[in-house]
């Protein structure tokens, strides 16, 4: 049970002495009913009676994955696309375990026995997961083995080496001879070479070969260059897999012995990052030892196929130091990520439907071949971008490059988390800079499994020219601003971009996000203040509309649940509505809570993790939560309250975990401009529609389908292209 402490601080908003303040500091005119409403000890009671209340998040997680290994299932979608989900799934589970399961193993190992907010031990949540994963590990495979048929019968074959006519067989002998074998490097182990480091996600060749004379076996190990294609295309759309072509060579590795067999492993490792900031003298140099000590992180999990030879195993086991309870025996072949290369076969007629991004009606054309003035739309107005439906490139990338070439613009302020490796947006910075205009960039060179693309664009852009700051000590810097201060015959002003996704050009065309350009001076002033913060010494905590995360957005979300509870007391309008890509922290799940114990709808669109459980008579009767996934990745967040009829609509970075609202710098803000409230508005109502199909999360964590007459994507690419006519 939490202790109450705890909670009562994390479902009431702070309370200073004098006139009540809100959490943001400011005071509580900002919001419609005062005093706001505070829950007394018999309402926090009310929720903390409830032991089991978190649904475990590492379980849910796998649960999600369950979800997308369920779309590579689904005989209604595009055979391409279930091969895609496929590929996905199993790239989903190896930085799972990488990175959940291996922290997991590291608290066990330090004797960390702190429960979780599920009440599960680390070792009971480590045994539950097992269970879960291997589960669909099999599954998995299996759904690949079910595909093939239907595949072939598309013209499209994966087979094994004995499946190849003799002209695929000698098309292959000839690619070993002349590019693979010159590649590869046999390991034997005996006395004098010990068992060779086995690098994480790598596959491997597991080969016994025995001596003709003296009938001695040895061991050796050969990896697969992963410098070639996972799968060798011999022609015709038909694909083996690389290591069936170096198994059936060995030979001419081991000239003289006689192969016996070959079996083919993976390794996967603890690659998560551990960098201790203060101690380091220059972050950069600090980064880059950490990343090269990645590789040799402890495994977590061995991946065999199941006609491994029993004494083959035992040595893998042994020499790698894995327990047998993280042996996953699997039909071959391993390491399905690579089906995306057969996924990306020029088969239209396999895929989705093609999509092309439009721009928004406000930066499109209007009978001219110039690029519309971004700078002159959005002084008018507020522009809210929704990709991959509205263009990045028209619109954000535009917005960059146009400041970069306009003599009027003094200063471009920027936040990079992941971009592309041969982004524009880094390019229009290093444009602007060489122009002679101050360019700010703050690079989390800190953003899991992109570290070294960061590292790379920090030097290019500080060689530039521009001011290069990697955040704020112990904090990552989440949050997705742009700033641009120009010169206007009325005086400076500036323009804004803020958003829920990376400036990523290659990304922003799956992944579904918004974003606000506005040149709303408050806004501005506040956007301005928080780059000030993270490029200098600033104690600054509140702005006047934005939440800021570590400091404000918990409490500032939690302030606002409350208000809904205030309104709903009152008899006026209210109702919670909170799209995110997880919902785990405590204090928020524990408000809404409150909200629902109350009698205040509470609906949640999670494309991911959700820790709180819906439908649980006298604690979330008026809960719903919903989960949607397809050909784009949810990422948007939002944050919507009725607010007692004059609705309060907030987007940002944010999503509530306790490493958002804790460890990482975020922003929400709130949207101004009707229009725009009226687009969030109409975007909800149709994720929640009923006849919008969508997973449903039940009371036991457990999610089921229901299927209705649209999904949310096709129905806003449809509106989308009817916009553009």
């Amino acid at each position: 049970m939490s202790d109450p402490a705890t909670l009562t601080s994390a479902v009431s908003p702070s309370v200073e002495e004098g006139p009540v303040a809100d959490p943001l500091g400011h005071p509580t005119d900002t919001f419609d009913v005062e005093p706001p409403y505070l829950p007394d000890a018999e309402a926090i009671a009310g929720v903390e009676k409830f032991d089991d209340r978190f649904i475990d998040r590492e379980i849910s997680w796998i649960r999600f994955n369950q979800r997308v290994l369920e779309l590579a299932e689904d005989p209604d979608l595009p055979l391409l696309e279930r091969l895609r989900f496929l590929a996905i799934f199993a790239s989903n589970l190896d930085e799972f375990f990488m990175v959940r399961v291996a922290g997991l193993k590291r608290r066990i190992a330090a004797g960390v026995a702190v429960r979780a907010a599920s009440g599960m031990m680390p070792r009971e949540q480590l045994e539950k997961l097992w269970v879960e994963s291997r589960g669909l590990m099999e599954r998995h495979a299996r759904a690949l083995v079910d595909l093939l048929p239907e595949l072939g019968g598309h013209g499209i074959e994966i087979l094994r080496w004995s499946e190849l006519d003799r002209e695929e067989q000698k098309v292959c002998k000839k690619l070993f001879k002349d590019r693979i074998f010159p590649v590869l490097t046999p390991l034997a182990v005996d006395p004098a070479h010990p068992f060779p480091y086995i690098s994480g996600l790598s596959l491997n060749l597991a080969v016994v070969v025995r001596h003709p004379t003296t009938g001695t076996e040895h061991f050796a190990r050969v990896k697969v260059p992963p410098t070639f294609g996972r799968f060798v295309g011999v022609g015709n759309q038909r694909f083996v897999p690389i290591e069936d072509v170096i198994g059936e060579h060995l030979k001419k590795l081991f000239p003289g012995m006689d192969v016996v067999a070959s079996h083919t492993f993976r390794v996967t490792r603890n690659e998560d990052l551990e960098v201790e900031e203060d101690d380091a003298e220059n972050l950069l140099k600090a980064l880059e030892k950490e990343l090269q000590r990645r590789r040799f992180g402890p495994p977590v999990r061995l991946e065999v196929e199941e006609s491994m030879d029993p004494k083959v195993l035992e040595l893998l086991v042994s020499e790698l130091g894995v327990g047998r309870d993280e042996v996953v025996s699997l039909p071959g072949p391993l390491d399905l990520t690579g089906l995306h290369s057969i996924a990306d076969l020029p088969r239209d007629d396999l895929k989705y439907a093609a999509f092309l991004p439009s721009t928004h009606p406000s930066l499109a054309e209007v009978e001219s071949a110039s690029p519309v003035d971004v700078f002159d739309s959005v002084s008018r107005h507020d522009v809210l971008l929704h990709h991959p439906y509205d263009s990045f490139a028209t619109s954000v990338q535009r917005f960059l490059e146009q400041a970069a070439a306009d003599p009027h613009v003094l200063a471009i302020k920027q936040t990079l988390y992941r971009t592309s490796g041969d982004s524009p947006i880094i390019e229009a910075l290093i444009d602007a800079a060489e122009a002679g205009k101050q360019v700010l960039v703050i690079v989390e060179i800190k953003a899991r499994f992109d570290e070294q693309n960061n590292i790379r664009w920090a030097r290019k852009l500080e060689q530039a020219g521009c001011h290069v700051v990697y955040g704020l000590v112990g904090l990552k810097t989440h949050c997705k601003l742009s700033m641009v201060v120009r010169d206007e015959p009325e005086g400076i002003r500036r323009y804004v971009h803020l958003g829920t996704g990376n400036y990523n050009p290659k990304t922003a065309r799956v992944y579904e996000d918004l974003g606000l350009l506005t040149s709303n001076p408050e806004i501005g002033e506040d956007v301005a203040l928080l780059f000030n913060n993270l490029s200098g010494i600033s104690r600054n905590r509140t702005y006047d509309h934005l939440l800021v995360a570590p400091h404000s957005v918990r409490d500032g979300l939690v302030a606002h649940i409350h208000q809904e509870i205030a309104h709903h007391q009152a008899g006026r309008p209210a109702g919670i509505r909170i799209k995110a890509n997880s919902v785990v922290d405590e204090a928020v799940i524990d408000a809404l809570y409150l909200a629902s114990q109350e009698g205040v709808r509470v609906e949640l669109l999670v494309r991911g993790i959700c820790a709180l459980r819906p439908g649980v008579p006298g604690l979330s009767e008026t809960v719903r939560v919903r989960s949607i996934l397809g050909r784009f990745l949810e990422h948007s967040r939002i944050f919507w309250f009725d607010n007692g009829g004059e609705p309060a609509a907030w987007i940002g970075s944010a999503d509530m975990m306790h490493r958002n609202l804790d460890r990482r710098v975020e922003v929400l803000v709130r949207l101004r401009d009707p229009h725009v409230v009226q687009e969030i508005e109409a975007l909800l109502d149709l994720a929640f529609d009923p006849g919008t199909t969508a997973w449903e999360l039940c009371s036991d964590g457990e999610w089921q389908l229901e299927r209705g007459e649209r999904h949310l994507q096709d129905e806003l690419i449809v509106r989308q292209r009817v916009r553009r006519r």
